[in-house]
């Protein structure tokens, strides 16, 4: 992606440290990363940027070691609740940490500055709902539920979807992302629905640059906990239910359990989401006093200006200047100063 989008980038010889196995890359792990940081500083010597900017990651280990010793500010971002193992190693390196939600900070503990920032996401400012509506085709009072699993185990989402495909679009129209691998089935179900039916039920392999679009006249989403997932459904106040991927550190969960602690969200575990757990969470279109509840506690977390409040400190860094005030950074990322 960076490539075909014209941009230089360089690599260093380190590779993923999640190395289990007993074989050559438990030694050559350690070497590379030994290595890797002569590189950063060699390539940061050359470039002299103002300032650095990470979301952590193995590869940020030798890139904010090689800034220290330059001198060079960093500001790592860090997205979920339960930070990394590399981000917890390198945050006492970064002269101010961004975070997605207040625990992250309690748990970094670094004493450097950090701000509560949200996730950084498009900018949903410019898509209007009922035009969005129209777009898709959704009827004036119809319900929309938008199901989308990430790229990570979409399979039980499809599977849930095609238990109950009948019952599920006639109580409300569905767009439901299934990825490559689940969109000829998914197809192929909506083939076999009643025809007065096909038109509330919409499968799409991906939805990328559209899913701005697909926010903005839903009324429901059912999704996993990823941090831009949780992010950008907040700042349109959406209800969620969420079912978090069990896997990767338990990231996931610990969103997830924050969002459900707010009222924002109802918590499904993914072992348990099947399809009568999809009708239940359904369900909740036909309880508008929840549902306004919900939609209101969503839009209370909503950041939608976090890429504008983290691109503030970044400038400020790399000017030299004193770093805003919480206060300040709380206000733009609620898009007041955006």
């Amino acid at each position: 992606m960076v490539h075909e989008a014209g941009l230089p980038m360089r690599r260093l010889l380190l590779r993923s440290l999640r190395t289990v196995d007993r074989d050559v890359h438990l030694v050559a792990d350690p070497i590379r990363l030994a290595l890797s940081v002569p590189q950063a500083l060699m390539l940061l010597a050359r470039d002299r940027p103002d300032a650095v900017f990470t979301t952590g990651g193995y590869v940020a280990i030798p890139v904010l070691i090689a800034a220290r010793v330059l001198g060079i500010p960093a500001l790592l971002w860090e997205g979920n609740v339960i930070p990394g193992r590399s981000v917890r190693a390198i945050a006492g390196l970064a002269a101010a940490v961004a975070v997605s939600f207040a625990a992250t900070c309690r748990a970094l503990a670094t004493g450097r500055r950090c701000y509560e920032t949200g996730t950084p996401i498009r900018s949903l400012r410019a898509v209007d709902g009922l035009a969005a509506r129209d777009r898709l085709g959704i009827p004036p009072g119809r319900r929309l539920l938008l199901i989308f699993g990430g790229s990570q185990a979409v399979r039980r989402f499809n599977d849930a979807v095609a238990d109950v495909l009948p019952e599920l679009v006639g109580r409300c129209h569905v767009i439901h992302v299934t990825g490559d691998d689940g969109y000829a089935e998914a197809l192929g179900n909506r083939e076999r629905l009643p025809t007065e039916l096909r038109a509330h039920y919409r499968p799409e392999p991906f939805l990328r640059e559209d899913m701005p679009i697909a926010l903005a006249a839903a009324d429901l989403v059912i999704g996993r906990a990823g941090s831009s997932t949780i992010a950008e459904v907040t700042a349109m106040g959406l209800p969620m239910v969420v079912v978090p991927y069990p896997h990767a550190g338990g990231h996931q969960r610990a969103n997830a359990a924050q969002m459900a602690a707010s009222g924002a969200a109802r918590l499904v575990e993914d072992d348990e989401f099947d399809g009568r757990a999809l009708l239940a969470a359904a369900a909740l279109l036909d309880e508008p006093a929840t549902h306004a509840a919900m939609a209101a506690q969503s839009r209370a977390l909503g950041r939608p200006g976090a890429a504008q409040a983290v691109a503030t400190i970044l400038v400020a860094l790399a000017e030299r200047r004193p770093l805003p005030v919480p206060g300040e950074i709380e206000r733009i990322t609620r898009g007041e100063d955006a």
